[in-house]
């Protein structure tokens, strides 16, 4: 298994360079002794309360990139407190990455309370993209009803995954508009079509055209 090595201090002070070494030391014992692979070893001086932190985003790259399964720490204030400790509990879990430390000398076992919070976290995220997927739906029914016609803006090359796109349609987009729609709504309704394209897009589209007509005016 390909481990992480992560350990953190939270003041600037040179005594606690000796604090980042010890648990770099024993962590690295930790890792021989449960046969680990140590692909990084991340150490910096930051709060816990903090989530913006380069070793906590060199951590989410490790994990993009596939290179890690594990994270080894001293314990489980060393990733963070309060909200951010269980942020980043929440997207390690929902990665797949199996968190150890030297406190549990193995596996960590979450008290109650942050099991319960997490699970919490974890309900919330998931009404919350079903509350986005039913937006896209509720847009993409209202722009039909509208007259929006999908079928003239987007092709089938013969790819089973799905509809290729063409350029974003700035006629429907206007039309869409008038008709009373948001740009959040039209935005929601592309992509839910196949169109790779953001709210800001979807706006600034809308503005060159108006600027347009009104240049031709």
């Amino acid at each position: 298994m390909n481990a992480m090595i992560y350990c953190r201090v939270s003041t600037e002070k040179s005594s606690q360079e000796t604090s980042l070494a010890r648990q770099e030391e024993e962590l690295l014992k930790l890792a021989e002794k449960l046969n680990f692979e140590v692909c990084a070893t991340i150490k910096e001086q930051a709060s816990g309360y903090e989530l913006n932190r380069d070793g906590i985003f060199e951590i989410l790259d490790l994990i993009k990139d596939k290179k890690a399964n594990a994270l080894l720490i001293q314990d489980e204030t060393r990733l963070g407190r309060g909200n951010a400790k269980i942020a980043l509990f929440h997207v390690l879990i929902k990665e797949g990455i199996t968190i150890y430390t030297l406190s549990h000398e193995g596996e960590i076992e979450l008290s109650d309370s942050d099991a319960m919070l997490i699970e919490i976290v974890g309900i919330v995220e998931e009404y919350q993209r079903k509350l986005h997927n039913l937006k896209i739906k509720r847009g993409m029914l209202r722009a039909v009803e509208q007259g929006f016609r999908p079928e003239k803006n987007l092709k089938n090359h013969g790819n089973p995954a799905g509809r290729e796109k063409k350029e974003v349609p700035v006629e429907e987009i206007v039309r869409l508009r008038m008709n009373g729609l948001t740009f959040e709504e039209i935005s929601a309704t592309l992509r839910g079509f196949g169109y790779k394209v953001s709210k800001a897009t979807v706006h600034r589209r809308y503005l060159e055209h108006q600027k347009g007509v009104e240049s031709q005016s």
